[in-house]
């Protein structure tokens, strides 16, 4: 018999993923807001199958449950999100990290050396995400990160604190606050989605202004590309991440400005996902 149930009505840790998968909601994801809601492993809901929840854990998962049936992202209701190694915290102010971004830290880290006190500036930062990654895989480098967005600067700047990585954070639009420095490497994961994609409806929930950027989603990469030269060390580097359908209009962008050893790197899914180049010496 399908369950209606309540905060007042007691119900096991099994009846509990057994109503999630009534409502329509993903395992994996009941169980996470199941662990989320009692604050134990997955290996503790298999062997407390019986045990009931207390009424603070049962509101807070049947809360986090009608939120998730809404097709809130999972990320926005636990508060939180793993990146490259890192968890950080993400609010509905930030674009949730992707693993396809982990491409552009992994260029990133290859063309830093390891001991080198080297200059990188993340455009766009959001959470933090690839600023902090590359701070903590590279600790002698010298990482900024700028955005136009302060409630996205704020969870920023809080999740370097809570992960003690000394990067330095700006407010303001992609170069503008960094103006007269130069930088050995620049990296960006800006808006690319057109204005118009129905891909859009599936992310209601997230910053539009983090994801659309025109009728054809590339003029912000067009404004970084035509400003970053001036702000990049001869012989530096400026990666972007962009959409499955964007490598042929970025490299051409980019070897229009005089970029050189253009080049595109794929995600785990085999996309075009990053493509950057080279200032000349």
């Amino acid at each position: 018999m399908p369950m209606n149930p309540t905060t007042s009505t007691p119900l096991t840790v099994a009846q509990a993923m057994q109503h999630a998968r009534q409502q329509g909601v993903d395992r994996l994801d009941a169980q996470l807001l199941l662990c989320d809601a009692v604050q134990q492993g997955h290996a503790w809901l298999l062997a407390h199958g019986s045990d009931e929840l207390s009424p603070p854990q049962q509101s807070r998962f049947l809360n986090g449950l009608a939120r998730r049936t809404t097709g809130e992202p999972l990320a926005y209701i636990l508060g939180d999100k793993a990146f490259f190694g890192l968890t950080l915290a993400v609010s509905p102010d930030v674009l949730i990290p992707r693993p396809d971004t982990e491409t552009l830290v992994e260029w990133a880290l290859e063309l830093i050396p390891e001991q080198a006190a080297t200059t990188v500036l993340d455009l766009g930062t959001g959470s933090g995400a690839i600023a902090l990654a590359i701070q903590h895989h590279r600790p002698q480098a010298k990482v900024s990160a700028v955005d136009a967005s302060e409630a996205a600067l704020r969870m920023a700047q809080a999740n370097a604190q809570s992960l003690n990585l000394p990067v330095e954070f700006r407010h303001g639009s992609w170069l503008t606050p960094v103006a007269g420095q130069r930088f050995d490497l620049i990296v960006s994961n800006p808006p690319y989605i057109a204005e118009g994609d129905p891909h859009m409806a599936a992310l209601g929930f997230e910053p539009r202004q983090a994801l659309t950027a025109g009728p054809d989603g590339l003029d912000d990469l067009r404004q970084i590309i035509t400003t970053a030269p001036e702000h990049l060390q001869p012989g530096g580097w400026l990666l972007l991440e962009h959409g499955y359908d964007q490598p042929v209009a970025v490299a051409q962008l980019l070897a229009e400005r005089g970029f050189s050893n253009v080049s595109t790197r794929f995600d785990l899914g085999g996309q075009p996902r990053c493509t950057g180049g080279q200032r000349p010496r």
